[in-house]
């Protein structure tokens, strides 16, 4: 332990902790902007500059561990006015437009400029006239509004393996941008999001779309729906101040009503239909022995682009179940049109998601117009959905409790634990196991794949079969299980997996790339609590034992993996080159 004295407060910590983390735990806040808790340190803003007592450097508080007797001072006059010249020439080539930037409000650098008092320029500006990428229909990058924090290039790179953003150039022309210099969409981006989710600034930022849903609701000839995916419930919260995992459920409910939506569907029912296609598409795997082992999840977008890209080799190990957004939007405009004797074609269809992913997921034209039509019309972020709420004058937190349609509406608790990682693995075991052996689990939550290490593994018994599990999130730590399956197939060996799940994001859907800002372990336990405890307090807990979707099965769809499920819930994979051409 490292015992040192921080503004004359005794501080003690293990060998190795930064001098920024030291700080913290006696209450002193350093400021920095190129530093984040899930990244290594880059010491790239030069904020965080402290000094140790009988020396006459300045120390980088971020990128310095703390040692034995240090005497850190990291507050006075001089540190303060460095800090302040160093805010200077960052603004300086920064350009002053905060009230048309997406990040208005919530930008890192904004908070800084007005901590330090910040009211006039001292250095004259000079911004380069740089267009935005506006390629994608996920994500926008505004080059000139980059400090070159290096955040986006570290989590884009090394947290989730996909290398589309890197430093170009040099010195002064240092420039963030896609690899190779070429447009977003023409890079190997799978549109995670999490590059804006760690941006300190509006650099990167989601495609805003709030105008194209204002335009639906306001359009007499629209009838406008909407969806609720699994995660926002327990994350929309923190936009208005409220700690993260607060559920928000049924104030939702009454919200999206208020804006004038016609009806308010939850994604959870879309989840509890998937996992009783993909449970009974792994037991036909499984136990019927028709298909290739392990099965590997295909909700999450990104993921799915990622593995066209770079793991086609597991296509055929794909389930072939459609995401529940893809899912809500088909039977929105079959069975809900029907029922509800709307032309289709009148219907506009929103989802409220947490990832810039499921804009992308849109365009995969062969999957998005199962009903004849565009399923999904418009996606936005928790983030967007809390501008509209704001805009709209709804005052949200007093906003009475409401209820979903009772269509596509009802859920269990196992299609609420979707929105974490591991939460469609253990949602799916419980409903393949009743499948397979006529009981329920004697203890439903999964603690072996719960959490938030990067990979983490199960087992269980399935009629006297041992079922082996793993979970992953975080695309950097996807390879660690694919190459364990890849080298048992050299080898000849068994699977050493039956079943994977795999999350583009850290943490799962709760810490998608459109989430609210500010994320982190500890925000992600609290956000997966939120919907761990929903799971834990509803009477339904099986996916299976929705009577709605019993109902859906019984009038509509015939039976899981029939002709009519196939058509409208289930897609194909086609292995894709890296960089588009």
């Amino acid at each position: 332990m490292i015992h040192a004295l921080i503004n004359k407060q005794p501080v003690e910590v293990p060998e190795g902790t930064s001098i920024l983390d030291a700080a913290r735990l006696v209450q002193v806040r350093i400021p920095t902007l190129c530093k984040h808790r899930d990244l290594l340190p880059t010491a790239a803003c030069g904020l965080c500059i402290v000094r140790n007592k009988g020396s006459g450097r300045m120390l980088r508080a971020c990128s310095t561990p703390l040692e034995q007797g240090m005497e850190i001072t990291t507050h006075d006059s001089d540190i303060v006015e460095v800090r302040r010249s160093t805010l200077e020439l960052i603004l300086s080539n920064h350009p002053m437009a905060c009230l048309s930037c997406g990040r208005n409000g919530e930008c890192e650098l904004q908070r800084l400029a007005a901590d330090f008092n910040i009211t006039h320029e001292t250095i004259k500006r000079y911004v380069k006239d740089v267009p935005p990428d506006v390629s994608t229909d996920s994500i926008v990058i505004d080059f000139t509004k980059c400090i070159k924090c290096g955040r986006c290039i570290q989590v884009c790179q090394e947290r989730q393996n996909v290398w589309a953003l890197s430093f170009l150039d040099r010195g002064i022309g240092t420039r963030m941008a896609p690899a190779g210099d070429i447009s977003l969409a023409d890079s190997p981006c799978v549109k995670c999001g999490q590059c804006s989710a760690y941006c300190p600034t509006g650099a990167i930022v989601e495609k805003d779309e709030t105008a194209a849903v204002w335009s639906g609701l306001h359009n007499p000839e629209k009838v406008c729906v909407v969806q609720i995916a699994p995660s926002v419930r327990v994350t929309i919260g923190e936009a208005f101040g409220l700690p993260p995992g607060t559920n928000l459920t049924r104030k939702l409910y009454s919200a999206l009503r208020r804006l004038g939506f016609t009806a308010v569907f939850d994604t959870n029912f879309a989840a509890d239909l998937t996992i009783v296609e993909e449970a009974s598409e792994f037991l036909e795997r499984f136990v019927h022995k028709r298909g290739e082992l392990p099965l590997i999840t295909s909700c999450c977008p990104a993921w799915t682009d990622f593995m066209e890209k770079n793991h086609y080799d597991f296509i055929d190990n794909f389930s072939t179940a459609k995401s529940p957004q893809q899912m809500m939007g088909a039977l929105a405009k079959t069975y809900y049109a029907q029922r509800a004797g709307i032309d289709p074609a009148r219907l506009f269809m929103v989802s409220i998601m947490p990832c810039t992913a499921k804009k992308f997921e849109l365009s995969r034209t062969h999957e998005m117009h199962a009903s004849g039509h565009r399923d999904v019309d418009v996606v936005l972020t928790t983030r967007e959905l809390a501008r509209m709420l704001k805009q709209s004058g709804v005052d949200f937190l007093d906003m009475p409790d409401g209820e979903a349609d009772s269509l596509l509406g009802e859920y269990s608790g196992a299609g609420t634990i979707f929105g974490a990682t591991g939460g469609v693995m253990e949602a799916a075991v419980r409903t393949a196991h009743f499948y397979a052996t006529g009981k329920k689990l004697g203890r439903l939550e999964l603690e072996s794949i719960r959490g938030l290490a990067g990979v983490r593994e199960g087992k269980l018994n399935l009629s006297g079969t041992e079922l082996r599990v793993a979970v992953a999130h975080g695309l950097a730590h996807v390879e660690t299980v694919l190459e364990r399956v890849r080298q048992a197939r050299r080898e000849g060996r068994e699977t050493p997996y039956h079943f994977i799940e795999v999350m583009a994001c850290p943490g799962g859907c709760i810490g998608g790339g459109g989430q609210p800002y500010g994320v982190d372990d500890e925000r992600r336990r609290l956000r997966m609590e939120g919907l761990y405890s929903d799971d834990r307090g509803r009477g339904l807990r099986y996916s299976h034992e929705n009577p709605e979707l019993q109902k859906l099965y019984a009038e509509f769809l015939g039976k899981p993996l029939g002709p009519r499920a196939h058509e409208l819930l289930h897609t194909e994979y086609t292995a894709r080159p890296l960089y588009r051409k």
